[in-house]
Formats: C-alpha cells, sequence, structure tokens
C-alpha cells in the first residue's frame, strides 16, 4: 500500500534553474546542502516573514502620515507630558 503525506502538506513540483542551485549550496548551511525540501520550505517562511514585515512598515509609514493619527498622537502627547516630569530618568 501506496503512504500518503500528512493532509496539512501539499506537494508541488518547480522548475529550478540549476545556477540558483548552485547558489543556493553555496550560502547554505552545511546541513541543509543535501536536503532541498528543507532549504525551499526555510526559504519561503523567510520569504513570507519578509514580506509581512515589509507590509507591516508600510502599513505604519502610512499611519503616520494619516492626520487623525498625528493629531491623537499629539493628543496624547499633551494628556502625558505632565507624567513626563516626574523627576525619573529617562534610561
Amino acid at each position: 500500500m501506496k503512504r500518503r503525506p500528512p493532509a496539512t502538506t501539499i506537494r508541488r513540483s518547480v522548475a529550478l534553474p540549476s545556477a540558483l542551485i548552485g547558489e543556493l549550496n553555496s550560502v547554505a548551511p552545511p546541513e541543509l546542502r543535501t536536503n532541498l525540501n528543507r532549504l525551499v520550505i526555510l526559504s519561503l517562511q523567510e520569504y513570507v516573514s519578509r514580506r509581512r514585515r515589509q507590509e507591516f512598515d508600510r502599513a505604519v509609514a502610512a499611519m503616520a502620515e494619516d492626520p487623525q493619527v498625528q493629531a491623537e498622537c499629539a493628543a496624547i502627547a499633551r494628556d502625558f507630558a505632565a507624567t513626563e516630569m516626574d523627576g525619573l530618568r529617562d534610561d
């Protein structure tokens, strides 16, 4: 009977340029050089993480440009201005 992979695994076939495989092998840690599947998984996870971080950075930058957000931040700063003069050092 043929073994089936767990339901959480999706198999895909990809064609990778040999030059890219060579570059991967030159920068990958030794334990991953012989496990292309694991290397691809880690690479894709890093890609997703980087894209999410970029999207978050874009959203924060957009918020910083939003006049309503700027007004709210200014109001909060005014509300807490008195507590900043509590005599404690900033470090």
